[in-house]
């Protein structure tokens, strides 16, 4: 094996790794996400809420499922909450997963 191909492999693990850790990061924020969303609308069952909301993830590719279902909720259950403060919120807590998942 050539000091090529041993580095070609390298960046492949660096990149399965990178991978695996945003995937990560992703459902830690989601959890994270529904837990605050849960809290703001006084559940009782905030554990079983940020469970779908981490759910509502798998629906389709990209965050815009997990943004509107938990838009759609904080708005219906009486709460003025922006679209904007939501995904401002999903940014929040996506730094503070990596940093969770990093320091794991």
């Amino acid at each position: 094996m050539t000091t090529f191909d041993d580095r070609e492999q390298a960046f492949e693990r660096k990149f399965a790794l990178d991978a695996e850790q945003e995937f990560k990061a992703s459902a830690r924020r989601n959890r994270l996400l529904g837990e605050w969303a849960a809290a703001l609308m006084g559940l009782g069952s905030v554990e079983e809420y940020a469970k779908a909301v981490v759910k509502s993830d798998l629906e389709q590719p990209g965050d815009e499922d997990v943004l509107r279902k938990v838009f759609e909720d904080l708005k219906g259950s009486g709460l003025s909450v922006s679209e904007g403060e939501v995904r401002q919120k999903m940014d929040e807590l996506l730094a503070v997963a990596r940093d969770q998942i990093r320091n794991a």
